[in-house]
């Protein structure tokens, strides 16, 4: 079977693989309304209420599921699925409830309805790992080629080696053999990793899998990026893309602005029993400061005060000097441990917010020695100071504590090229699952790379 035929089928596998599943979730839905919030409202008179909130249920399970991915059955790792599944099923009946006390006009007991999202929860887990053992089989791992430039393989090896259930790299060679040989062995694989390879070599392997039928898996540079995100012009008969540095307009910076005090403020004001909790234990526990403060650097290279409840023991830099937090590191106390796990030691960073330091979304605000560091590394680390720096980010939601500045950067300049204030919203509601994702604190390991 040729790739096109794979895609075409698999497409048609997802689509019944969620079909299935919404509709024993209306189904269910329809059993909850009907025994628990429909008797004494009258809905025998009103038949097309019924059916249109069920309409409204299957809708809405399905639009938060694909939000949160739900169903990208072989594009996430099991884990990363089922959390996608609760975290959509709880939304969803939250939302229902809502309506359903707007329908009703009064509070309800929400009880049925978290007894649904269990049995919801536990049918829908269940069923997820059951299709990715069937899916799995049916759409086995890509047998790759890691076509590697001047960095060498280690890097790709290592981030492509999570996904065993979906690639194979089966071979690497060099951008510096001859090139006859990496197209001829191209044609073996049902896909090649290009990575960091001139611009000649590269142009000739698109183009052999463009012909063949082959993935290609480019690994963008940041003017690869900044190129994908540039505007396009038809002034002449050639088309022509057309870059410039990036300036967010002043309605723009106006909404962006507001967006923050909104919703800074709102969490703010629900998140303060949280935070006096928080407060409480660091300061029981050794009583040192609660607060910790650290300079970082925003937009145009401003300094700030950046503020953070204290997760580490006190002074704990004075012996070590600047380093980045590792896994299991010594110098974290056990409540500070907890709370850097549920990201709960940044909540503070509101204050930043409210104050006009930081946005709610952006990039992550980095110290000044640390830039200074990076900079001799990869000299277009400034670009990420083009907006205010983030308490959340692109590169918090897709990428993880470990993933390099690099990286990190290519993922920062994606989001500063394609601002818009529905990504924003985007993004702060993806941040909700990263909470739940322990890899995306846990700090660096033996030989994690930072550059």
């Amino acid at each position: 079977m040729n790739h096109d035929s794979k895609d075409r089928y698999k497409k048609i596998f997802l689509f019944i693989y969620a079909l299935l599943e919404l509709i024993p979730e209306t189904l269910l839905f329809y059993y909850v309304w009907i025994r628990y919030y429909a008797p004494g409202f009258g809905y025998f008179i009103y038949p097309w209420l019924q059916n249109t909130l069920m309409v409204f249920y299957f809708a809405e399970v399905c639009i938060i599921t694909l939000f949160y991915g739900g169903y990208r059955l072989g594009h996430y790792r099991q884990e990363e699925l089922l959390l996608s599944k609760v975290l959509s099923i709880f939304s969803a009946n939250v939302v229902i409830y809502a309506v359903v006390c707007m329908i009703t006009r009064e509070f309800r007991n929400p009880l049925a309805l978290f007894v649904l999202f269990l049995v919801e929860a536990v049918f829908s887990c269940g069923y997820t790992i059951a299709l990715h053992s069937i899916e799995c089989k049916l759409f086995p791992p890509k047998r790759l080629l890691l076509i590697y430039g001047d960095k060498g393989p280690d890097e790709m090896l290592d981030i492509f080696r999570t996904r065993p259930d979906k690639f194979t790299i089966e071979a690497v060679i060099s951008a510096e053999e001859p090139q006859e040989k990496i197209l001829e062995m191209s044609k073996d694989y049902d896909g090649i990793i290009i990575h960091r390879v001139d611009y000649y070599l590269r142009t000739e392997l698109i183009h052999l899998c463009y012909e063949n039928g082959i993935r290609a898996y480019v690994v963008p540079t940041i003017s690869d990026i900044v190129i994908w995100s540039s505007g396009n012009n038809h002034l002449f008969d050639t088309p022509l893309f057309i870059t410039k540095d990036y300036t967010m307009t002043a309605f723009e910076s106006f909404v962006k602005r507001v967006a923050d005090i909104i919703i800074a403020g709102l969490m703010f004001i629900v998140l303060s029993p949280v935070m006096l909790i928080v407060a409480i234990l660091i300061k029981c526990y050794d009583k040192g400061p609660v607060l910790y403060t650290q300079e970082r650097v925003t937009r145009g290279g401003r300094r700030f005060k950046i503020m953070k409840f204290r997760s580490m023991k006190v002074d704990s830099e004075s012996d070590s000097g600047i380093i980045l937090a590792k896994k299991d590191d010594d110098r974290v106390t056990p409540v500070g441990r907890v709370i850097r796990n549920i990201h709960f030691d940044e909540l503070p960073q509101l204050i930043n917010v409210l104050k006009g330091d930081m946005s709610m979304v952006g990039p992550r605000p980095e110290r000044p020695e640390i830039i200074e560091k990076y900079r001799k590394e990869i000299p277009e680390f400034d670009y990420r100071l083009a907006v205010k720096a983030g308490l959340t980010g692109y590169a918090q939601v897709y990428g993880r504590y470990k993933t390099t500045s690099y990286n990190k950067l290519k993922m920062d300049i994606l989001y500063i090229e394609n601002y818009s204030l529905i990504l924003d919203l985007k993004l702060l509601l993806l941040t909700f699952k990263v909470l739940f994702q322990k890899e995306n604190s846990e700090g660096l390991g033996e030989g994690d790379r930072t550059i």
